[in-house]
């Protein structure tokens, strides 16, 4: 893998214990750091976009890291760069060993703050 698509240095998150806003009493979720890594972050292209949306599914692009054995990933996580959130669809590792790069399909979610 080239390292200067690896450009985007992301966080990493995943869900925290829900608190609640003291002025509503409304649950808001919280989200806690898990780590950082460098990604390339990479929309689907036009054909691939379109597919998707034949299919129904929500994943816009993906995000591509290095394999990193101690952090587990899953789909209740997210990615934060930039103020943009990705939400992690799936997460696949390479087709040779598994152990190179991993490729996380995303949707994008809403800006939380």
């Amino acid at each position: 893998m080239r390292t200067g698509r690896l450009r985007h240095r992301c966080t990493i998150e995943r869900p925290g214990e829900d608190q609640q806003d003291p002025s509503t009493g409304a649950m808001i979720k919280s989200w806690e750091e898990v780590g950082k890594a460098w990604m390339a972050i990479e929309p689907l292209s036009a054909r691939a976009f379109i597919a998707a949306q034949a299919a129904q599914s929500e994943v816009t692009g993906q995000l591509v890291m290095r394999y990193r054995p101690n952090l587990q990933l899953d789909s209740t996580m997210r990615v934060r760069h930039s103020g943009k959130i990705y939400n992690i669809e799936g997460v696949l590792p390479d087709n040779e060993s598994g152990r190179e790069h991993i490729t996380l399909p995303y949707s994008e979610g809403l800006n939380d703050g």
